[in-house]
């Protein structure tokens, strides 16, 4: 007869693979979860704790934190300093992020939340990645009402006036943009645009400050825009998500609803991708 705490352990996570119940319902191994908080505290910390300081934050005695740490540091996910006794996260906690990290998709996880974000501030809202003629719309959530933006998946966006491609320009290195800005100023220079290097510096500068690029009735008219940045776990520009709409129900003011909410997604985002620094 097999042991019998295994077998409990073993039928409490049969429901779920019969179809049972998701979510919340599901029952766990309680331990597991305690130990977790060990873990958790020392994410939040970012720094090797002493037993007494990791125990306290992960919200148990020492003695019982103990066993777990040395469990853990079987596995690999805790080391501890032989010279200073503290605890930091182990060389397999770290195969286990960076894994986790490269298995990510930026746009599978900002689509979603783009859809939200659309859901939330009626708007519509397009996601735009670096593609090899510039910044590429690759996703549009469109809004419950009609928003007439003449905008579709594979549109490229000007770099020097759109909201979308200042983003890309701001945040990319020079190496990646600097032929498509100069083909851009001969355009702009050959159809009589009016636009200075001066300008654009201090265009891009503000984009940096902001941590948004802003239109206002160009180029579209009668259309205002923002977008944000969104930055993967080694701080590069992974893609850029744009809210757009009719100048009348539209909020361009940097600390207004639209850019406050605009800039809460993008850095929800770059969190789920590992971001610390957004």
């Amino acid at each position: 007869m097999g042991d019998k705490n295994l077998d409990n352990e073993t039928l409490a996570q049969r429901p779920d693979e019969r179809g049972g119940k998701q979510g919340g319902d599901r029952r766990g191994i309680q331990s597991i979860e305690v130990g977790g908080a060990l873990l958790q505290a020392l994410v939040r910390q970012g720094a090797p704790m002493i037993l007494k300081e990791l125990a306290r934050e992960a919200g148990m005695p020492p003695a019982k934190a103990h066993p777990y740490l040395v469990s853990f540091g079987k596995l690999g996910l805790i080391e501890q300093d032989p010279l200073t006794g503290r605890y930091g996260l182990g060389a397999f906690a770290l195969q286990m992020g960076l894994s986790a990290l490269h298995g990510l998709n930026p746009l599978r996880v900002a689509t979603p939340e783009a859809a939200r974000l659309s859901d939330e501030i009626q708007q519509n809202v397009a996601i735009a990645v670096w593609g090899n003629q510039g910044p590429t719309i690759v996703s549009i959530e469109e809004c419950s009402r009609q928003v007439h933006v003449n905008m579709r998946v594979g549109t490229v966006m000007d770099l020097l006036t759109s909201a979308t491609g200042r983003t890309f320009a701001a945040f990319l290195p020079a190496r990646t943009t600097s032929a498509l800005i100069e083909d851009e100023f001969a355009h702009l220079s050959a159809s009589g645009g009016a636009m200075t290097r001066a300008a654009l510096e201090s265009d891009l500068a503000e984009v940096r400050r902001e941590r948004l690029a802003r239109a206002v009735g160009k180029p579209i008219p009668g259309i205002n825009a923002f977008t944000a940045p969104v930055f993967d776990h080694t701080g590069h520009l992974a893609l850029a998500i744009t809210a757009m709409g009719p100048a009348a129900n539209f909020d361009p003011a940097w600390d207004g609803p639209m850019a406050t909410k605009l800039r809460a997604c993008a850095q929800a985002i770059s969190a789920r991708l590992g971001n610390t620094d957004s």
